[in-house]
């Protein structure tokens, strides 16, 4: 059977998230996007924790959960990310990794271990003074089915292959673990043909997850996988031996992510890659170093030319999300306005599920639609969409019309 999975999103303890994060709302939002799996974010925040643990329950040993007084298809995957701040080879690094825990079991021995080293409790994503091999090392050691992967793999801040931060080869990052990283993130600022353009990539399980930091971002960017059992450890097998049961990935446009150029939002100035290099990456209106972007990056380490495809990669669908285009169809500003709400609502009342109606339902069956909110799925289907690159934290935009 076919699942969507997000597998990466946050609660309402960590920074800059909504408090809305809680699991009866993303509950809600999966059934209403149509979401089969979803991570539970932030397991080791002594908070959030005793909230899964409370409300959990796994479901026929499994290895996944689900909500113990409301049950329904959607199925939780235990998930966090660690911010990882630590010295090497004479610069500091900033890398963000995705782990997910076999069990609550497993999850909570491992916040066991990190909470007598580390302050588990100021942060959802906590900050580890802790190498990455390291860490790697940890978790397998609390138990060998332990998934950990890089988070947003090319953001500049705090990914494996940040401009500010990273390296250059996955291997001078973990070291003698890379052999068990079996999967990386894309990030909102890279698609998957960015990605087939480094080969060192090649070997790994490419994700796409929606990083939500509210309720209405899940599954901004997930994945459809292919199962004959809806477990943990088919997941886990699924990574490990590289199954082609990974069969497409829902991704962002890749302009519209905040690292996609480069700039300096200080100043409200962006520019593609060749125009840092010109400016010997510089802010020609203040001088000031520009951030350099994941475009900029993707250039550095490629050794494959654009539009490159290697043999058996998935395939990828990038979608603008129903209630953006309804926003746009309707020239309303907010896509959480009242009247865009209302008009979301009475769509998915009639149609099923997000996510079905922007890849899969037949645009003639839309009966009662408005035909603008039609013509704009169409055109998001058909790539027919005009985009204005993020840079240095700043949002692009996804035009639909003119």
């Amino acid at each position: 059977m076919k699942y969507i999975a997000d597998l990466h999103l946050h609660s309402k303890f960590a920074r800059a998230c909504s408090k809305e994060l809680e699991l009866p709302q993303i509950q809600t939002v999966c059934l209403e996007k149509g979401v089969d799996i979803i991570g539970t974010g932030d397991f080791t925040h002594p908070g959030w924790f005793k909230h899964l643990k409370d409300n959990l329950i796994e479901d026929d040993n499994s290895g996944l959960y689900i909500m113990k007084d409301n049950p329904s298809r959607v199925h939780w995957i235990f998930s966090a990310e660690v911010a990882l701040i630590y010295k090497d080879k004479g610069k500091t690094r900033r890398i963000h990794l995705v782990l997910h825990a076999p069990s609550l079991e497993a999850a909570a021995e491992l916040n066991s271990r990190l909470g007598d080293k580390f302050n588990l409790k100021s942060d959802g994503r906590p900050i580890l003074g802790i190498r990455a091999p390291e860490f790697v090392r940890l978790c397998l050691e609390v138990h060998p089915q332990f998934l950990v992967y890089p988070a947003h793999i090319w953001t500049p801040w705090f990914s494996v292959f940040g401009s500010k931060s990273g390296f250059d080869r996955l291997e001078d990052c973990f070291e003698d673990q890379t052999e068990n990283i079996f999967a990386y993130e894309t990030g909102l600022s890279s698609d998957p043909e960015m990605n087939w353009r480094v080969s060192q990539l090649d070997s790994l399980v490419m994700l796409s997850n929606s990083d939500a930091h509210s309720p209405h971002n899940i599954a901004r960017e997930a994945n459809i996988l292919e199962l004959d059992e809806l477990s943990y450890n088919r997941f886990y097998n699924l990574l490990k031996n590289k199954e082609k049961h990974l069969i497409k990935t829902i991704e962002f446009y890749p302009e519209e992510g905040m690292y996609h150029w480069d700039g300096h939002s200080a100043c409200a100035f962006s520019c593609p890659p060749a125009e840092s290099k010109r400016l010997n990456g510089l802010c020609p209106k203040c001088g000031r170093p520009l951030v350099i972007g994941v475009e900029y990056r993707v250039e550095e380490l490629a050794d494959r030319t654009a539009g490159a495809r290697p043999e058996g990669m998935s395939d990828f669908a990038k979608l603008v999300e129903l209630d953006k285009i309804i926003a746009q169809s309707l020239g309303i500003k907010s896509r959480s306005s009242k009247a865009v709400m209302a008009e979301y609502h009475k769509i998915i009342s009639v149609f099923g599920p997000e996510l079905y109606i922007l890849m899969d339902l037949p645009l003639d069956k839309l009966n009662g639609v408005n035909p603008k909110i039609i013509e704009g799925i169409g055109r998001v289907r058909a790539g027919e969409v005009m985009t204005v690159p993020g840079y240095d934290g700043q949002y692009g935009t996804v035009q639909i019309f003119k």
